[in-house]
Formats: structure tokens, sequence, C-alpha cells
């Protein structure tokens, strides 16, 4: 009798023991241009280490991992201060500029944590709001959290306009409605993180890519603070660039739907075409419109030339895949190597 006693209490002592253990944290910050910005970041985070670990779980905030993406000015002198001043602080090298999408996916691969948080070295992202993100996820048992801002991101009116319409637009059309928002603020589960880091191949966008292996995703409401630095560290062309990239990461998608549309100007086409000739026949009047054909014959010609230009980048998509250019390659703190020497 007191074995089976000893057999009903057991299993409701370990989950008491698991209940109380902290959710260990690694904190993923890519790094381009962070010189000004980034110590203040760092410092952010050790400044929430007792309100992590006094929140109910309790958060173990096990190591921030800093991935330097080579950008142009001194954050690599940054990193290293950091590095020596904190065992918890990690550095990453990467071998070239691969964007930030490849460098928090090196991160990822880095981390050790039961949780992952990606936060941006520009300051925009509160680390007070980490806790609540993680009380969403046990609530809503998501593997992925994305803070979402209820203020206006401090961009200007026509990046944020445009940014508006890919989340509410393409975005769904884009993942077939498995991931209905996304930021670079996300809390995700560290061996999901960890295991997408392993495969992801070249030009991946990184949220489209944590939709394959996420169950379920949930939001939770951020507020987003100005940048520290004065101008974006996303050019027009850049921003382009990770729009082509959803669009590319959506697989077969995007043929498809220009297919449907294809195939609806198709039979639009025969409509008017029966039409007119309806007409012509019944009323016997000339066909004019030479203006409105012109215009329709750009259209369509417009149309053609936009499948094909989606074509090409998936054939040069599947070249770079291809002959094995990987996403990103991690080296060794270049400062320590032959380069610089005495």
């Amino acid at each position: 009798m007191r074995t089976a006693h000893s057999d009903r209490v057991l299993p409701m002592a370990n989950e008491s023991a698991a209940a109380k253990r902290p959710h260990s944290l690694s904190v993923v910050v890519p790094v381009y241009r962070g010189e000004r910005s980034l110590k203040a970041v760092v410092e952010e985070l050790f400044a929430q280490r007792e309100r992590f670990e006094a929140h109910t779980p309790p958060i173990e905030l096990k190591e921030i991992i800093l991935v330097h993406d080579c950008g142009p000015d001194g954050s690599d002198e940054v990193m290293r201060q950091l590095s020596r001043e904190n065992s918890i602080v990690k550095n990453v090298w990467l071998a070239r500029n691969s964007g930030q999408h490849a460098a928090t996916l090196a991160g990822m691969a880095s981390s050790s944590g039961d949780w992952i948080v990606t936060v941006d070295e520009d300051g925009q992202h509160d680390p007070a709001a980490i806790p609540g993100m993680l009380q969403c996820a046990l609530r809503e048992k998501a593997d992925l959290v994305y803070g979402r801002p209820v203020n206006p991101p401090p961009h200007s009116a026509t990046r944020n306009l445009a940014s508006r319409l890919t989340k509410k637009v393409f975005l769904p059309i884009l993942t077939g409605g498995k991931v209905q928002y996304f930021s670079s603020f996300r809390l995700v589960l560290g061996e999901m993180g960890r295991s997408l880091a392993a495969f992801a191949s070249n030009d991946v966008y990184l949220d489209v890519a944590l939709s394959w292996v996420t169950r379920s995703a949930a939001t939770h409401d951020v507020t987003l603070r100005e940048e520290s630095r004065k101008t974006s560290g996303y050019s027009t062309r850049s921003l382009t660039s990770h729009f082509m990239r959803l669009v590319l990461s959506a697989g077969t998608r995007p043929l498809r739907i220009a297919s449907v549309l294809g195939g609806g100007s198709f039979v639009t086409g025969l409509v008017i075409a029966g039409a007119v000739a309806v007409r012509k026949i019944w009323y016997g009047f000339d066909v004019v419109g030479w203006a409105s054909m012109f215009s329709l014959l750009l259209i369509i010609g417009g149309f053609i030339l936009l499948v094909l230009g989606i074509i090409a980048e998936y054939v040069g998509l599947l070249v770079r895949t291809a002959i094995g250019r990987p996403l990103y390659v991690i080296t060794n703190d270049r400062a320590d190597g032959p380069l610089y020497r005495d």
C-alpha cells in the first residue's frame, strides 16, 4: 500500500517541480549597424533579468547571441566589449553580409534555450514585453508568438502603407492563410528555431519558413519605440528584395495565382469577343475602340512579362541552390585570424 501511495504522489511532485523550473531564454540580435544602439539594447536586457526571474513562470536569461552581419560601422568592437564584460553574451561572426533573415537563422542555430526571442538592434523592441509574449504562448499553446505593435511604426507613411498592404493582403494569399501577421519581434520554441536553421536554404523568408514547422502562431500587443539611429538600415531596394524573397518563399503558390489570373483574363477576353461579334451581327455597326484595344494589349503584355519575371526568379533561385550557395557561413572573429595578426 505504501508503494502504491508513493507511485501516486511521485508524478504530482514531478509536475510541481517541472512547473517551477524556469524557462530558459536565448535572445538573438542580428547586428548590422548597431555601433551606437547595441550596448543600450544589451544593457536593457540585463536590467530585465530580475523581472524575468520573478515572473510566473520564471524566465532565465540564458544567453544573448549577437550576430555580426558585416555592417559598415564599428559594431564588431562593441560586440567584443560586451562579450568581455558578461559571459552570457555570445558573438557569432558571419563571413559576409547575408541579410537580416540569414543572420537571425545563424543566431537560432547557435542558441540553446527553451525559447528564442529575436529583437532588432535599433532599440525599437521593448524587452519588458517578453514575459507577456511567453504568457501568450503558454495560454494559446502556440509555438510562435509575434509582437504586434499597437502604435504605428516610426517610419515614413509610404513604408508603413506598403508594410500594411503586404501583411494584410499578400501574406495571407502567399501562405494560404497559415500566417496572418509577422514582425521581427518574435518568440519561438527553441527546438523549432534550431530545426528550421538546420535545413533553411538560400533566399528563404524567415517568417514563411517558420509557418512550415510551427503548428500554431499567435500575436501579443506591444508598443514600438523610436529607433535610436536617425536613418533606417533598409533602403527601398532592400525592402523590395525582402518582398521578392517573401514571394519566392511561398513556393509555387504565386505561379498558381498567376495561372488563375491568366485563365480569368482568357475567359473574360472570350466573353468580350463574343459580345462584340453578336452586336456586330445583330446591329451591324462598325466596331471601334483602337485606343481601348491598345490599352488591353499593354495590360495583357505586362501581365505576361510579370509571370515570366516570376518564373525567371524561380529559375535563379534553383540555380543558386543547385550550385551550393550557402544561406550563411559562420566563422571565427576576424580580428583573431591571420588577416589581423601582427
